[in-house]
C-alpha cells in the first residue's frame, strides 16, 4: 500500500432538519488501501458515503478526488471522477444478461451501434485480472448471489473505478463467498485500487482491513490501523463503552413443543417451495436455521405462523396434529414472532408506539372488556416496557416510522417477550443492527430460553448461530438438512451446506 492520497473529504456537514447526520467529517484514503468504515446505526456511514457518491449535497465541506474538487449532487460526477459504489441492495435487472447489466449507462439510448465483442472482451479481462470471473451472457436472474455481486462489481471496474465503496457487502453471502470476496478486493487493492466497505462484522474488519475509521453521533471518534486495534476496542469505540457481550449457558432441552414432519409446500403456481421438511422445537433450546437468503426461509417463517398452510405432512403441537394453523390461533397457541421485515410486516409506521404495542394483545383477546378498550392500563404497560427494553422514543404517542431500526427492533421484542409466549420465531433478529442493539437482542432471546421457550432463530449470519444455538439445520433449495449439535460442527461445515454441497458427517454428530 502507498501513502498516496485518492480521496480527502474535509470537514464534512450534513444536516436533516435538527438532525445533524455528519458533524465536521474529515477522511482521507490511500491509494491500495482498504479501509473499514464502522459505527453504531444513525452514526451517519450511510450518509456519509451517499454525499461521496453524488446522492446527498454536504451542507459544509468539501471531496477531492485524486487532487480535485468533485461536484457535489452527481452521481454522473462522481463515475466519471473515478468512485463506483456496490450497494447492499443489488441494483441489477433479473431479466437481462451480464453484459446487458454492465453496459447499462455507458453509452448514449441514441447510438445505433455497441461494440458487443470489444464489450465481452474487455469484461473477461477485467474479470480474469481480478479473479471475477462471470459469463458476460448468462441471465442475471440464473446467477447466484455471490455471482450478482461480481457483476455489481465489474460494472464499477468497466467504468474505470479507482476508489469502490460496498455497503454491507457479505450480508447475503456464504462464509466461502465472504471469504472469496475479500481475497478480491485484496487483489484488487494489490493492483491499486481504494476499497471502503460498511459493515458491522467485526471478524470482517479484522480479517481484511487496513485501517477502521468509526463514526459516532456523526462525528469521526476513533482512527487506527488494523493491527494495532481489536474486536474489543472497536466495539468500544462505536458504542462509547464496554459492549456485555451475552454468554448461551448449557440447558438440557426440555420436551417436544411444536415438530414438523414431512412438509411440502407449493407457491400458488404450483412450485416446490419447501420439500420434505422436518423440524422440532424442545422447551429450552434455540434451533438456528442457515442458509443463503430465498431458499426456502421466508415459506418456514410464514408456515410456522400460520401465514401459510403445508400441502403435505402434519404440524405437531404437543405431539398432537394440529388441525389448521392461522396467524391469530398460533399466537393464541403461545408463538411469539419476530419477523425479518419490521415496518412491512413487524410493525404499521403511521401508527404509535402504544398502538403497535398493544397491537397484538387486542387480537389475542387481551387489553379489552366488554369490547372497550383502556388506553389507561394500555398506556401503563407501553410506558413500562419502552423502560424495560430501553425503547429510546418521546413517548408512547411517537409514530413508529420515526424511530431507529434499532429501537423499531427493540418494540417488537417487547411486544412479542411481554407475553411470555412458549414458542418464538426470530427471523434475522439483529439484520443491519449494530452490536451495542445486536448484544441487547442476543441477551432478551438468551433469557426466553432460560424460561423455557422453544425458539427457532433464522439468520444469514453464522456468527450470530453460533452464539445463540444450541442445534443448526441449513436451508438450501427448499430442502432442510439434518440438525448438527452446534459444538460438533463449524463454519466452513455449515458454509458448504448453504452452497448445497454436502460434506461428510459423522452420524454421531447429528442431533434427531
Amino acid at each position: 500500500m502507498t501513502q498516496e492520497t485518492v480521496l480527502s473529504l474535509q470537514n464534512i456537514t450534513k444536516r436533516f432538519g435538527p438532525v445533524t447526520a455528519n458533524d465536521s467529517v474529515s477522511l482521507d484514503l490511500a491509494k491500495g488501501e482498504m479501509l473499514a468504515l464502522l459505527g453504531e446505526n444513525g452514526a451517519g456511514k450511510t450518509t456519509l458515503m451517499s454525499i461521496l457518491f453524488g446522492h446527498y449535497v454536504a451542507d459544509e465541506g468539501t471531496v477531492e478526488v485524486f487532487g480535485r474538487e468533485l461536484p457535489q449532487g452527481s452521481p454522473r460526477a462522481a463515475l466519471d471522477g473515478g468512485v463506483g459504489m456496490v450497494h447492499q441492495h443489488f441494483t441489477l435487472a433479473d431479466n437481462m444478461t451480464v453484459l446487458e447489466n454492465i453496459l447499462i449507462g455507458t453509452q448514449s439510448i441514441f447510438s445505433l451501434r455497441q461494440n458487443l465483442n470489444g464489450a465481452r472482451k474487455r469484461i473477461a479481462g477485467l474479470g480474469e485480472t481480478f479473479g471475477l470471473t462471470v459469463n458476460p451472457d448468462a441471465r442475471v436472474s440464473d446467477l447466484s448471489v455471490g455471482q450478482q455481486q461480481r457483476v455489481e462489481i465489474l460494472k464499477a471496474l468497466y467504468r474505470d473505478a479507482k476508489i469502490l465503496i460496498l455497503d454491507e457487502p457479505t450480508a447475503v453471502l456464504t462464509p466461502q463467498e465472504s471469504e472469496q470476496l475479500f481475497a478480491t478486493l485484496r487483489t484488487m487493492a494489490e493492483k491499486g485500487l481504494s476499497v471502503i466497505f460498511i459493515t458491522h462484522k467485526l471478524r470482517e474488519v479484522m480479517a481484511a482491513s487496513d485501517r477502521c475509521v468509526v463514526l459516532r453521533h456523526g462525528c469521526v471518534v476513533h482512527e487506527t490501523s488494523t493491527v494495532t486495534t481489536s474486536a474489543e476496542k472497536l466495539a468500544h469505540a462505536m458504542v462509547g463503552g464496554d459492549v456485555p457481550l451475552p454468554q448461551r449457558e448449557q440447558l438440557e432441552a426440555g420436551p417436544e413443543l411444536l415438530s414438523l414432519r414431512d412438509i411440502g409446500v407449493k407457491d400458488t403456481e404450483g412450485t416446490e417451495r419447501l420439500k420434505s421438511i422436518d423440524l422440532a422445537m424442545r422447551s429450552g433450546e434455540i434451533l438456528g436455521i442457515a442458509g443463503v437468503s430465498g431458499n426456502g426461509q421466508a415459506e418456514l417463517a410464514d408456515l410456522l405462523c400460520g401465514l401459510i398452510s403445508p400441502g403435505s405432512g402434519e404440524i405437531l403441537l404437543g405431539g398432537a396434529p394440529l388441525k389448521s394453523a392461522s396467524p391469530l390461533s398460533m399466537i393464541r397457541l403461545g408463538m411469539g414472532r419476530i419477523p425479518d421485515d419490521r415496518l412491512g410486516t413487524g410493525l404499521i409506521g403511521d401508527m404509535t408506539v402504544l398502538e403497535n404495542l398493544s397491537s397484538e394483545i387486542l387480537r389475542s383477546g387481551q387489553g379489552s372488556r366488554f369490547g372497550f378498550l383502556n388506553f389507561k392500563t394500555l398506556r401503563k404497560r407501553a410506558e413500562k416496557l419502552i423502560s424495560e427494553f430501553d425503547v429510546r422514543c418521546p413517548g408512547t404517542e411517537t409514530p413508529v416510522r420515526r424511530l431507529s431500526g434499532g429501537n423499531m427492533q427493540k418494540l417488537i421484542l417487547a411486544r412479542t417477550l411481554s407475553e411470555n409466549p412458549t414458542l418464538i420465531l426470530a427471523n434475522q433478529p439483529t439484520w443491519g443492527l449494530d452490536v451495542g442493539a445486536t448484544a441487547f437482542v442476543h441477551g432478551r432471546i438468551l433469557k426466553a430460553r432460560q424460561h423455557g421457550a422453544a425458539i427457532v432463530v433464522i439468520s444469514e449470519d453464522l456468527d450470530e448461530l453460533f452464539l445463540l444455538c444450541d442445534r443448526i439445520q441449513v436451508m438450501h433449495a427448499g430442502h432442510l438438512s439434518a440438525p448438527l449439535r452446534t459444538e460438533n460442527t463449524n463454519r466452513t461445515e455449515v458454509g458448504l451446506l448453504m452452497s448445497g454441497q454436502a460434506p461428510g458427517q459423522d452420524e454421531a454428530r447429528r442431533c434427531a
